[in-house]
């Protein structure tokens, strides 16, 4: 039995011109040159696939094969390094850095050291009080008792001063990059022409890894603080943008009229009206912009922001799982417990007024103040070395029985290390070599073809453009080496995803045990994904693949599981009415209807992936990520450069590959 239910099928009964309509059909009277246009959609896929058949051939005759060609190849190296030595020799002497980047870089140097002074002179005790009082005035006792938890195992864990200097440099970076978005979010918001200059932009930022933002700061300002604070700004800004502009276009319009009736100034609209009103969507950028800037955080360890990531990267670097791990649960307790706090923040808004709560800010602040000066008092600022509990060496040990014992040598199954083996010889080295092997003319031909296939010309345009970019910069194998790891990784994700947010969206009880894993995997820095995958496979590409994979997976299944639930259930009811089983209303309705959440979903797993794949250079991942990680360690910027620029451009396409022409709009709320 087949069942074909169509929305328009399953919410109308009436035929005619309505149904026509939305079924596609023509109707007799339709203008001629409709009818054609309505032919040729309807045909897309055909005329495509015609036209990339045609394309092979032609290129096989004409082009023949091998990869990519070096006369189409630009050597940037040399003027790159050029360009690094002139900014390296006039950094003490040119008026734009003296008279501005110079300056630029000191209040960042100045702000960082300040922020940090003050949480030494507050004192371990004054922090702990501090977290937990703010969060009970913003979140409740339950979130407040979590978050000094937290805190304190930071200091139990013997990380205590590198809490402190991440969130120090946090401080900074979220205050800096919530004025920065909030301000273009306002330019946005408030003016039609600068929304349409700066969605463009905003979109291309949130697709690009995060270690692509790191070499242009490194090649001004040099290794070193400033840079890490002002990467971080950058990758953090853009949510707040677009949640500001969202939420002051998306004002009630009777309310502004309203306010406009009463004679009230365009900034009286403004302060009165459209920023109270856009209160929820104006926490929820503070939210992403701390979360953003803690994962960006870490990661910028790598140019010398110091903290939890140096001591992460440094573990990574010399394989110390115990040293990652101590580390690493720190940045994984301060991350949920701002997540948290601010969320529930955010959830408040709209409730009604507590009372009397000034006076519970001035007690919390004379709480703050008391403790912080009882700690100074008593001489104890630092938290107590023997209140320290050492973690590295029992977890190397674990690590070192799990290379004895687990990862070969397992009956029936094998072990880790021998599944990494296995998926490196049996997918990702056939995978890279048919990339590889393939000619380069048609890499470019499949791309477009791809692109315009789920996007439009445009799309289609700038994903061959980004790709043939690849190519000019002299990275195409290393580019289609990364490109095969994405792939591998891409495939595993959709596979476990889909059909996890398909068991989600079909099981309630599986929904609701799902929820807070994913919340949590959702609001982890990507850096942290690495620990557990070097303690169970060690180093190479598939450990690399495996972190791309827990990373991406959470947001697969949301938007899967939201997808199918957003399924029109008169569509489902006529299904069932004609006696479709669960799988035929799986198969035939709800998939076909969530397609567009499928569609989306592979976006975001391509995307998100690729974040991880590039920083898998660390461990062993090899190919850009390599090239971008040790071309900064090295100092030899060039590398870096030419290799970031790939990494951008690589993203760009597989975005443009995967971007359908219609994204659907989901809250982000659902398991």
């Amino acid at each position: 039995m087949t069942v074909t239910v169509t929305p328009a099928s399953a919410g109308r009964t009436a035929a005619g011109a309505g149904a026509g309509a939305a079924t596609g059909e023509v109707r007799p009277g339709a203008p001629r040159g409709l009818r054609r246009l309505r032919a040729l959609a309807r045909h897309r896929g055909r005329l495509i696939g015609a036209g990339t058949a045609l394309g092979l051939l032609l290129g096989a005759v004409l082009l023949g094969g091998g990869g990519w060609p070096a006369a189409l190849t630009v050597d940037v190296s040399a003027p790159l390094g050029r360009g690094s030595d002139w900014i390296v020799d006039h950094r003490d002497s040119h008026p734009l850095f003296l008279y501005f980047l110079g300056h630029v870089s000191n209040l960042v140097v100045v702000s960082v050291r300040a922020v940090y002074l003050g949480l030494l002179a507050v004192g371990w005790a004054g922090v702990v009080a501090a977290v937990g009082l703010v969060a009970w005035r913003l979140a409740g006792v339950r979130l407040a008792l979590a978050s000094v938890a937290a805190v304190g195992a930071c200091g139990l864990l013997g990380m205590w001063v590198p809490t402190l200097q991440t969130l120090a440099l946090m401080v900074v970076a979220v205050a800096a990059s919530v004025l920065l978005g909030g301000l273009l979010g306002l330019a946005g918001g408030l003016s039609d022409r600068m929304h349409r200059i700066l969605r463009p932009v905003l979109d291309t930022m949130q697709v690009l890894p995060a270690f692509a933002y790191l070499l242009p700061v490194v090649l001004v300002f040099g290794i070193g603080v400033p840079a890490a604070v002002l990467a971080t700004v950058v990758y953090a800004a853009p949510p707040m943008a677009r949640l500001t502009a969202l939420g002051l276009r998306g004002a009630d319009a009777g309310v502004m009229e309203a306010a406009a009736s009463l004679g009230a100034t365009a900034r009286q609209r403004l302060l009165t009206a459209r920023l109270p009103l856009a209160r929820k969507e104006l926490l929820l950028g503070v939210n992403q912009a701390i979360m953003m800037a803690l994962g960006m955080a870490v990661i910028a360890s790598v140019i010398g922001a110091g903290g939890l990531g140096d001591r992460v990267y440094q573990a990574l670097a010399s394989v110390d799982v115990g040293a990652a791990l101590a580390a690493g649960v720190p940045v994984v307790l301060l991350a949920v417990v701002l997540d948290r706090v601010t969320a529930a923040a955010g959830a408040r808004i709209g409730a009604p007024p507590v009372p009397r709560a000034g006076l519970g800010w001035a007690v919390a602040l004379g709480l703050t103040a008391a403790v912080a000066v009882a700690g100074r008092l008593a001489g104890r600022l630092s938290w107590p070395t023997a209140w320290t509990v050492e973690v590295a060496g029992p977890v190397n040990r674990g690590v070192d029985w799990m290379t004895d014992h687990l990862y070969s040598g397992v009956p029936l199954v094998g072990g880790t290390a021998d599944w990494a083996g296995r998926f490196t010889t049996w997918v990702l080295d056939p995978l890279r070599g048919g990339l590889q092997w393939l000619p380069w003319w048609a890499v470019l031909l499949g791309v477009g073809a791809l692109a315009l296939l789920i996007g439009t010309w445009r799309t289609a345009a700038t994903a061959v453009l980004a790709t043939g970019t690849i190519g000019v910069l002299g990275v195409w194998g290393p580019a289609l080496d990364t490109l095969s790891q994405v792939l591998a990784a891409v495939a595993v994700t959709l596979v476990l995803g889909v059909a996890l947010g398909v068991a989600a969206a079909r099981g309630d009880r599986l929904g609701r045990a799902l929820r807070p894993v994913l919340d949590v995997l959702q609001t982890l820095p990507q850096f942290v994904y690495l620990i557990p995958v070097v303690a169970l496979f060690g180093v190479g590409r598939a450990p690399a693949v495996a972190a791309a994979v827990v990373y991406a997976l959470p947001a697969v299944v949301r938007i899967t599981a939201q997808g199918v639930r957003a399924v029109d259930p008169a569509a489902l009811e006529s299904a069932r009415s004609l006696g479709a089983t669960g799988r035929q209303q799986l198969l035939q309705v709800q998939l076909p209807l969530a397609r567009p959440a499928l569609l989306l979903a592979v976006n975001q797993g391509v995307v998100l992936v690729l974040a991880v794949v590039v920083i898998g250079g660390l461990v062993g991942g090899g190919a850009l990520g390599y090239d971008a990680v040790f071309g900064l360690a090295r100092g030899d910027l060039a590398t870096g450069l030419v290799a970031g620029a790939a990494i951008v451009c690589l993203g760009l396409a597989l975005d443009r590959v995967t971007q359908p022409t219609r994204r659907p709009v989901f809250d982000g709320k659902g398991a």
